[in-house]
């Protein structure tokens, strides 16, 4: 049976290129619907090795704003930050239409961003992880679980 509802992910004020490519390829790989960045301080994506921008859409939002007045209808804003009293991704129940945001290698998400969010989850580990490779373990999560229903 296909999974219900839809993603995308994306990062805010990313650093990185090689963040954003990685990012957007992981998205194609796992089926996201969309992948996107908020504002940003990076050039071409060099990681981005599957072109993703020509199999799904990728959207480049100038500021915090234009990204909040662009969100889907009834869409689930969902933060990854590693910090006190976020939910465990081992017991995050996905919701049907979400939308993951994932904060820049060196500031992570600002507390206007938190607060926007209705979830905020994050991967326990020994150590902060790199930006793509948390997009890539949060989709495979995702799926993973939705495959188990």
């Amino acid at each position: 049976m296909a999974q219900r509802g839809y993603c995308g992910i994306g990062i805010y004020n990313p650093k990185k290129d090689l963040n954003v490519g990685g990012l957007y390829r992981h998205a194609f790989v796992f089926g996201a619907a969309f992948a996107f960045t908020i504002g940003g301080r990076y050039g071409k994506h060099a990681a981005d090795t599957v072109a993703a921008g020509r199999h799904l859409p990728v959207y480049e939002h100038a500021d915090w704003e234009h990204f909040l007045s662009c969100l889907p209808v009834d869409a689930i804003l969902c933060g990854i930050e590693i910090m006190p009293g976020a939910e465990s991704l081992l017991e995050f129940e996905h919701p049907e239409r979400a939308v993951y945001l994932l904060g820049a290698e060196d500031t992570g998400l600002g507390d206007e961003q938190l607060a926007a969010c209705e979830h905020v989850v994050q991967i326990e580990t020994r150590f902060s992880m790199n930006v793509a490779s948390t997009a890539a373990v949060v989709l495979y999560d995702r799926d993973a679980k939705a495959k188990r229903r």
